[in-house]
């Protein structure tokens, strides 16, 4: 089924995924092989995932972002993703947005991190529009001056991917897992996370207009055709090795004895 407008006749088809409570690993998996493997472009949606988890950069050390300890306590699955970005903590509250595209796909976009997160701040402008003061900050999506998106990106030699988890609402507490990071974007000044952070459902009336407002956003660039889910999860399984892992209890535990040691220098 392809959505369209009377002005999409040129325009690249882009494959859209909507699927809702699907597993954050499972995700992951999906769009490094979409990443690598296909040669298409496409977007997916993810309304909430099925169980809370700790999301790192690949780049992302647990004991430098996370409170191990009470991770390991609460058995909070860890995942270090394949994408750069910082580190945040995702469950059925968070909105997933994910757009894979061959470099080519936008005509003028240059294929590095700052053009596409200005393209994609652009795209996310148009749908926000008449929601709330929203603003790229940096590399955050915000209302003001309070982050609600966090981005990561990869580039290869032919394709890109930018994915977000936006905030429709979170639990204050699940936010202590999270350490400070060393390195924060300066707009951060400092606050803690309830300060620094804003929920999208005191700006939005429901989660459906914010998705459908960004569907609509991106048929300003291209063909939206809708793609069964199980046929993309079927297609992509494949014997590729994967960059994005689950960190077992022992790399977990190591990282808390490294923590636990620097605590008491």
């Amino acid at each position: 089924m392809i959505i369209s407008k009377s002005r999409d006749v040129c325009l690249p088809i882009m494959n859209l995924i909507r699927t809702k409570g699907f597993s954050i690993l499972q995700q992951l998996h999906m769009e490094e092989r979409l990443l690598r493997a296909s040669s298409d472009n496409w977007c997916i949606i993810n309304n909430g995932t099925n169980q809370p988890n700790i999301v790192m950069g690949i780049s992302g050390k647990p004991e430098e972002l996370i409170e191990v300890e009470l991770v390991l306590q609460d058995q909070v699955p860890v995942i270090r993703r394949f994408t750069g970005g910082g580190t945040v903590i995702v469950d059925d509250r968070t909105i997933f947005v994910t757009f894979i595209c061959n470099k080519n796909a936008i005509p003028g976009l240059q294929p590095y991190p700052r053009p596409i997160m200005s393209w994609t701040g652009q795209l996310y402008k148009n749908a926000f529009e008449a929601y709330g003061n929203f603003q790229l900050c940096e590399n955050d999506y915000a209302f003001g001056l309070r982050k609600f998106g966090g981005n990561a990106q990869s580039i290869t030699k032919n394709r890109w991917i930018h994915h977000t988890s936006f905030l429709w609402d979170y639990d204050a507490k699940s936010m202590e897992y999270l350490r400070l990071p060393k390195r924060a974007p300066e707009y951060r000044l400092g606050r803690n996370h309830s300060e620094f952070l804003c929920r999208m459902k005191d700006y939005l009336t429901s989660r459906s207009t914010f998705i459908e407002r960004t569907i609509s956003s991106l048929e300003d660039h291209f063909s939206v055709r809708i793609t069964e889910f199980d046929c993309v999860i079927n297609a992509s399984e494949s014997s590729q090795v994967l960059t994005t892992k689950l960190l077992t209890n022992q790399e977990l535990e190591k990282a808390y004895s490294t923590q636990h040691q620097s605590f008491q220098k």
